[in-house]
């Protein structure tokens, strides 16, 4: 973004508002850094509160959706999102002129601890050993070794970065397969891109999606890219919908896919007969890796903020065009 996305001034006149679900402590911060009343606003999009001052005020919404009537509002300068992920808003498109930023805060840390976790716990046997535990067998394994692992990390932003420092810290081999543009460089040992990921998929142990939800990633891991897996752990950390589950399936059953980790599904909840429950040597974690806390969307809403201030465009600000 090159241009300053919001007038000076602007942020001196905003009423703020909290979406539902947003913890009080947020509220409060937000209070705190601002220097003025913070509002709310429901599912519906009516505003709660001292919310008088706010009928002709421009407004800056904190929150994880944006309903339909706050979306066709042309008060609405800003919307922070609570969540890194944002393919939801934008779904249908999204208003012109509107601000979109998001909450990243320590969410990558977290993933590559995640990451880090299911790698080494995957090494060390320990699903083997959970049912061996839960059946009262006793029989020795032995473990593998994660360092000289190799790892391919697809998604080279913020979170598939935080998870290649991670793994490289236990000596695995990363590759991260990010777009051509991304800048060398970081943790990773070698960065490809998409198209040159075909010699690779046959030596990963481990393959890693951190990628966001776009046109282009949408069912990305399919049958083509499952299939040319010889054994390797999957785990998905970014999306649902960048894997076809049924792909998956056939990938599982045909021992390409080893073992499967997965965060993150096109359907959340998935209801008790929706398939996924149903695949071999795979284990659901209830998009629980990167949960964003309140500390992390009043840190990155202050940077927003005071970069606005500062008339800059912030680091956290979505480009709508990419997705991301």
């Amino acid at each position: 973004m090159s241009s300053i996305p919001l007038p000076a001034g602007l942020l001196d006149r905003a009423a703020l508002a909290v979406g539902p679900g947003t913890a009080p402590a947020v509220a409060e911060e937000l209070t705190a850094l601002t220097g003025r009343p913070v509002l709310g606003y429901d599912a519906e999009g009516r505003l709660s509160g001292a919310a008088g001052g706010a009928q002709d005020a421009p407004l800056v919404l904190v929150g994880a959706t944006l309903p339909p009537a706050l979306r066709g509002d042309p008060r609405v300068r800003w919307f922070h999102s609570v969540n890194a992920g944002v393919d939801g808003l934008l779904d249908g498109g999204w208003p012109a002129g509107v601000l979109l930023t998001r909450t990243v805060g320590r969410m990558g840390e977290r993933i590559g601890q995640y990451a880090l976790a299911w790698v080494l716990a995957d090494c060390q046997g320990v699903p083997g050993h959970l049912a061996r535990t839960a059946a009262r067998a006793w029989r020795r394994e032995p473990s593998e070794l994660a360092a000289g692992q190799t790892a391919l990390v697809y998604g080279t932003g913020h979170i598939g970065t935080a998870v290649a420092s991670a793994l490289g810290a236990a000596g695995v081999h990363t590759v991260g397969v990010g777009r051509a543009e991304h800048a060398p460089g970081g943790p990773f040992d070698e960065r490809i891109t998409a198209e040159e990921d075909g010699p690779w998929l046959g030596r990963a142990r481990f393959v890693v999606d951190a990628l966001p939800l776009t046109d282009a990633t949408r069912d990305f891991f399919a049958g083509p890219r499952l299939s040319a897996l010889r054994g390797a752990t999957f785990l998905n950390v970014g999306r649902g919908a960048t894997v076809s589950l049924p792909a998956l399936g056939r990938a599982l059953a045909a021992g390409h896919v080893r073992t499967a980790v997965l965060d993150v599904l096109t359907d959340e909840p998935p209801a008790p007969d929706h398939p996924v429950w149903e695949l071999p040597r795979t284990t659901l974690t209830s998009h629980s890796a990167g949960i964003t806390a309140g500390t992390d969307i009043t840190a990155d809403f202050r940077a927003c903020w005071e970069a606005l201030r500062a008339g800059e465009a912030p680091e956290l600000a979505v480009r709508i065009g990419r997705g991301y």
